[in-house]
């Protein structure tokens, strides 16, 4: 069995992706309906996610990446979009969403490891969930029903939370004649018009951060305002006021149960505020779907 070395920190070649990059996600996708990810790493061959397992793919000309071939994607992947660029830069990572006409859309991250480019691109579905393709609780379908307040569904990272935001909106988007605007980083499910009229908005590209984007919400006259995650005081703050303007939130936290995203939201308060925010959290919460 031969061993693969490790690959080095840096490397002189230019950034240089793999020639027709589409027959290489083309040949990725082409193993399994079921696979969830692609990867790219220096120093090993393309991979795909199936079933929780890593897989390498044959591409002939790379079975084994390079820095600089690594280096080359990304720049492919992020081509235009100068606030991913300016965060990988910054950070060390970025992330956003890459549609391979014909092919996928995936939600990808891209990041920086010993001095090379490392890229992992979840697969989107062409299509959003429907209500219907999931064993939810029949008690959910209510979220339709509710005029105002928040929802949030809660878990770790790749349990599921957006697929089923995804799926509540597509079931109010059937059932309802509402506006609907949607705060994404970045935007994962493409929602077509059906009953209601949908407007999506992603992070960087539409609009600096979801604070902002949220308040600019309350004067776009929506019904439901879906925002991807309430990820400081800001955002939680004008979810509230939202909700008590009679719009609907749906959102996301990662926490495991009720007891603690009440605890989380509460702590990012001060402690003489805890008392109004847990009367508020009362008042405006509707549900908590903890998956």
């Amino acid at each position: 069995m031969s061993t693969i070395q490790n690959p080095p920190t840096t490397t002189d070649a230019p950034a240089a992706a793999p020639p027709n990059f589409m027959v290489v996600l083309q040949r990725m996708l082409a193993v399994n309906s079921k696979v969830s990810d692609l990867l790219f790493s220096p120093g090993r061959p393309p991979q795909i996610e199936l079933v929780g397992k890593l897989e390498g793919v044959p591409v002939p000309g790379l079975e084994k990446l390079t820095p600089a071939h690594t280096a080359g994607i990304a720049k492919l992947i992020i081509g235009t979009h100068h606030q991913a660029a300016d965060a990988l830069d910054k950070f060390g990572s970025a992330d956003l969403s890459f549609s391979a006409p014909g092919l996928a859309r995936f939600r990808v991250n891209i990041f920086m490891q010993r001095g090379s480019h490392a890229i992992v691109m979840r697969v989107i579905p062409s299509r959003p969930p429907n209500w219907t393709d999931f064993d939810l609780p029949p008690e959910l379908t209510k979220v339709a029903e509710i005029k105002n307040g928040i929802v949030l569904v809660t878990g770790p990272t790749g349990s599921g939370k957006s697929t089923t935001l995804a799926a509540i909106i597509d079931l109010i988007n059937d059932t309802k004649y509402y506006h609907i605007v949607t705060i994404e980083d970045p935007i994962e499910f493409l929602h077509t018009h059906k009953n209601s009229t949908i407007h999506q908005r992603e992070l960087h590209s539409d609009t600096p951060n979801f604070a902002l984007a949220l308040r600019a919400a309350l004067r776009q006259a929506p019904k439901v305002i879906l925002v991807g995650e309430m990820r400081d005081r800001e955002t939680i703050e004008v979810a509230m006021e939202a909700a008590e303007t009679g719009h609907l939130v749906l959102s996301t936290l990662h926490t495991i149960d009720a007891s603690k995203t009440v605890d989380r939201i509460i702590g990012v308060f001060p402690k003489n505020e805890e008392h109004v925010i847990r009367t508020r959290i009362a008042q405006s919460f509707r549900y908590i779907v903890s998956q």
